[in-house]
């Protein structure tokens, strides 16, 4: 340390001094420490937002340079947060995960008006309808700032949405009284967050501003793609393990009816596919005579492959429904050449 640092150390006052120890004691005690940007928040609202934020987070406001100084004294990676300190800002505090503490502080967000001289977040459009404001020199105000409004049916009507004001755009004294008197409030008013730090990592806003719905649909997919391998590379595991046992007993079963394997499990079915064929070719003799009484007169059956289908192919077709949209017909190729090459075996 420097003669000169050591010096400013030394003669810090008493204040500074307690107020950096607290701000240590608040980066310590919190699994995720940010920076959020506090301008253009009324003291009214940020107490309002710091009342809110009690039991999940703390919010302390103090000089920048102490914020500097408590965060560099801590070490363990929070200077990294230095950069982020200009302006008004202010210390956040959480246990939640950062991902939580941004879907929190979003959520708190709350519209507000707009005043003059400001910057428009977005753009602001005057919706169509019936303003409620008496016919009088307001008609000329909305049309003034661009809005198509006129007097109809006793009142000051906007006859279709208009957009006043672009993105980026300043707003001028008489489109802040317009939209006041209007009750427009195109501004959202809340903690905007800088940058947070937990576990050793930085997170940026871009970092955390995840969609949670299709976030989950990711997951989803890659979890049924998962099992869908699992269950094809005939990878046991607890989930899918009943899908792999239904598809090797459809399999195996019907490895035993192409065979004519005697077996109590498939005899129904070998019996039913006999019977089959042989009213199939019965169905073929001209000479109704030639044949036993139960024979006669039988229709021949509409195709040949309807007869010999066996409860066993649609076993096979429901355990395969088990796996992944995305590779069902993958699968079903694969039963398609497994029954030809038995076919051709037997």
């Amino acid at each position: 340390m420097s003669a000169e640092s050591q010096r400013k150390t030394e003669h810090i006052p008493e204040w500074k001094r307690e107020e950096i120890d607290d701000l240590v004691a608040t980066l310590e005690s919190y699994d995720s420490v940010g920076i959020v940007d506090l301008t253009g928040i009324p003291s009214q609202q940020l107490q309002d937002m710091r009342r809110d934020l009690y039991g999940t987070a703390e919010l302390r406001v103090s000089r920048n340079t102490l914020l500097v100084r408590a965060l560099e004294e801590v070490d363990e990676g929070f200077e990294q947060l230095t950069e982020y300190i200009s302006g008004h800002v202010g210390l956040i505090g959480t246990n939640d995960n950062p991902f939580g503490l941004y879907r929190q502080l979003e959520a708190s967000k709350t519209s507000a008006p707009i005043n003059a001289g400001e910057v428009a977040p977005n753009d602001i459009v005057i919706p169509e309808g019936d303003t409620g404001v008496d016919p009088g020199p307001f008609v000329g105000e909305l049309q003034s700032i661009g809005a198509n409004a006129r007097i109809q049916e006793g009142s000051i009507q906007v006859v279709e949405d208009s957009k006043v004001l672009d993105a980026g755009e300043e707003v001028s004294a008489d489109m802040a009284n317009v939209l006041s008197e209007l009750g427009i409030e195109p501004k959202e008013v809340g903690l905007d967050l800088r940058a947070v730090f937990s576990d050793g990592v930085l997170f940026e806003p871009e970092d955390l501003a995840l969609d949670a719905d299709e976030y989950r649909s990711d997951v989803e997919t890659a979890a049924a793609r998962a099992r869908n391998l699992a269950i094809n590379a005939s990878f046991p595991t607890a989930q899918t393990l009943p899908a792999q046992l239904g598809k090797a007993s459809g399999e195996a079963k019907n490895l035993a009816i192409h065979a004519s394997i005697e077996n109590e499990d498939v005899m129904p079915d070998l019996l039913s596919k006999a019977d089959g064929q042989v009213r199939a070719l019965a169905a073929q003799i001209d000479d109704q005579e030639a044949l036993p009484e139960e024979l006669r007169d039988l229709e021949q059956p509409e195709t040949e492959s309807s007869d010999e289908q066996t409860d066993d192919e649609s076993e096979d077709a429901d355990a395969e429904e088990e796996a992944d949209d995305a590779d069902e017909e993958d699968e079903d190729d694969d039963g398609g050449d497994a029954g030809a090459a038995l076919g051709d075996m037997f």
